[in-house]
């Protein structure tokens, strides 16, 4: 299947697509920020430049987009054209992921995954009940890797991207 906008058309698209302040982002921001959490954004220090940190509970938070982190969920659908480029692209976002997330964790930091799932499309969660259940993870202790995505509020810290632990 051919590309139906041009090369110049398709550049232009590419280009206004950002890795901070996404709409689902500043959803989350707002809503934690509404529930009384103060954070630190893109902290350049710490392994992944998490998109929140909460340096008074030793949490971060991803707020990951399905496609670019290479989900496998319904918004994460491989292009049609160039897929040897999108695969090796993704799977090395998907690598680059994993390997912040164990760094954080070998830090000793707690660290929360929300996919844009879980905001947006079909199988969405409540707007409320993913901020209630970050604010809920960010204040407890213990648990050390909590992903929240479409479907299901909570994916256990025993599987991490496909690893055993």
């Amino acid at each position: 299947m051919t590309d139906v906008l041009t090369t110049a058309q398709r550049q232009i698209n590419m280009s206004r697509i950002r890795g901070k302040d996404t709409k689902p982002e500043m959803l989350v921001r707002r809503g934690l920020h509404a529930r009384g959490l103060r954070y630190r954004l893109h902290d350049w220090e710490l392994p992944g430049r998490p998109d929140l940190v909460f340096p008074k509970y030793h949490a971060v938070v991803f707020v990951h987009g399905c496609f670019w982190h290479a989900h496998g969920c319904a918004l994460s659908k491989l292009p049609a054209t160039r897929q040897d480029f999108w695969q090796k692209k993704l799977e090395g976002n998907a690598a680059r992921d994993k390997k912040a997330i164990d760094a954080l964790q070998a830090e000793g930091w707690r660290v929360l995954v929300i996919w844009e799932c879980a905001l947006r499309g079909p199988l969405r969660q409540k707007e409320a009940t993913v901020l209630d259940r970050a604010v809920k993870f960010i204040q407890a202790t213990g648990s050390q890797l909590l992903e929240v995505a479409a479907g299901a509020v909570e994916q256990d810290a025993a599987m991490h991207r496909g690893k055993q632990t």
